[in-house]
C-alpha cells in the first residue's frame, strides 16, 4: 500500500522546515517514475508468462498454505 503524501513530522519546527524547503525546491517530492511504475505493474504477468503450469501450481499451493496458516 503506497500513500499518496510523505508521512509528515511530528515535530513542529521539523515540519515547517520541511515544507520550507520543499517550497524553495532544497527537497524534491520522492515520486516513482512513470516508466519505473510501468515495469512493476507488468513483472508480474511477464513472470507468469515464463513459468510452466506446475511451477505456477507449486507457488500458489505454497501461498495457500501461508495464507491458511496465518489464520484469522
Amino acid at each position: 500500500m503506497t500513500d499518496k503524501h510523505p508521512k509528515r513530522p511530528r515535530d513542529p519546527n521539523q515540519l515547517a522546515r520541511s515544507i520550507v524547503d520543499l517550497a524553495t525546491g532544497e527537497t524534491e517530492d520522492k515520486k516513482p517514475l512513470a516508466s519505473a511504475r510501468k515495469g512493476g505493474l507488468k513483472g508480474g504477468k511477464a513472470r507468469a508468462k515464463t513459468l510452466t503450469p506446475e511451477q505456477r501450481s507449486e507457488i500458489a499451493t505454497v501461498a495457500a498454505q501461508a495464507r491458511w496458516k496465518k489464520g484469522g
